[in-house]
């Protein structure tokens, strides 16, 4: 099929990784230039790529060489960015999260009725994590009762820059769509929530939560846990698992390959070292489905309305850690 032209916004750290893979590494996609709230790290990536760097982020979606917008830029500005590119009639693939409120995901949502939504939920697409899917969908571990999810990133460079609630908004959200897609056709009624700042107490006061933990009831009565860490010594660590009536499946390895090293002091096994590279085709698999259904003009595999579900998991969880109970959905 005729590549989509697409237009890329966010020349940050997950910005430039998604230009490079769309310009790569998806035959389906033709990048037709990036812009950024900076324009200066606009040019910057658009340089290493060999494309054009827009002027500002609304110079790129009213473009004529843009069909369709990936949306990398800071979560915060992400709704205006899906109002505004739906506005001119683009397609739209969004980072997580879609927005940061429920009010303003409705609002995305209702402004992008008519073109194709995609959000960026990549474990969706890693081989692994789809397997897994497959498995439970089709009955292989009977009814899910327990499940299981868990994100360790490997570091906390600078605890100071991350924004209050990070840790439910960002990270876990990827935990609370796996979950709620491990268990098809159940909706999450009950969150409870805890969380610290145990790899930098330090920054606790200025509103840093680093670690955390949540249970969370389903409407068919299945229970799940759902985790996270900021400071993975050992790697780059995603797991999860589904516990039913019939079986277990699990999912995720930190193994940087299927080398295993004996020598005198134990075995050792090389692992991840971050998230680009552990889900490398998963993110070049989200991308292709999202060109394959602007294609198509069909709605593409992961919707607006999945990342609403998983980011009202998210706020409930805020809203647990604040009132110290749990809370209804």
């Amino acid at each position: 099929m005729r590549p989509v032209r697409v237009g890329l916004i966010g020349a940050g750290r997950i910005g430039a990784s998604h230009a490079a893979i769309l310009a790569r590494r998806v035959a389906t996609v033709e990048l037709a230039g990036v812009a950024d709230a900076v324009p200066a790290a606009a040019s910057r990536l658009a340089a290493q790529l060999g494309v054009k760097a827009f002027g500002s982020p609304a110079e790129l979606i009213g473009s004529d060489e843009v069909e369709a917008v990936v949306i990398a830029a800071s979560s915060t500005a992400h709704c205006e960015l899906i109002v505004a590119a739906a506005g001119a009639g683009k397609a739209i693939f969004c980072e997580k999260p879609m927005s940061m409120t429920l009010e303003e995901a409705d609002r995305a949502l209702a402004a992008a009725a008519d073109v194709p939504l995609q959000v960026g939920f990549n474990r969706r697409f890693d081989a692994g994590f789809a397997a897994a899917r497959h498995v439970v969908a089709t009955g292989g571990v009977g009814t899910p009762q327990l499940l299981r999810s868990l994100t360790r990133d490997p570091g906390l460079a600078n605890p100071g820059a991350v924004p209050p609630w990070t840790i439910f908004t960002q990270t876990l959200i990827h935990d609370f769509d796996t979950l709620l897609w491990f268990n098809p056709d159940a909706e999450v009624v009950e969150v409870y929530a805890t969380a610290d700042a145990l790899v930098a107490p330090e920054y606790k006061s200025a509103g840093l939560l680093d670690t955390a933990v949540t249970v969370l009831t389903f409407d068919n009565g299945a229970r799940a846990v759902a985790e996270a860490s900021f400071s993975a010594t050992y790697g780059y660590d995603v797991r999860a698992e589904v516990f039913g009536s019939a079986g277990m499946v699990t999912v995720g390895d930190q193994a940087a390959s299927s080398l295993t090293h004996f020598g005198p002091d134990g075995r050792r096994v090389n692992t991840v070292r971050g998230d680009v590279e552990l889900f490398l085709d998963a993110y070049t698999a989200e991308f292709a489905e999202f060109a394959n259904a602007v294609r198509a003009g069909r709605e593409p595999a992961v919707t607006g309305r999945d990342a609403r579900r998983a980011l009202a998991v998210a706020l409930a969880c805020v809203e647990s850690v604040t009132t110290n109970r749990p809370v209804t959905l």
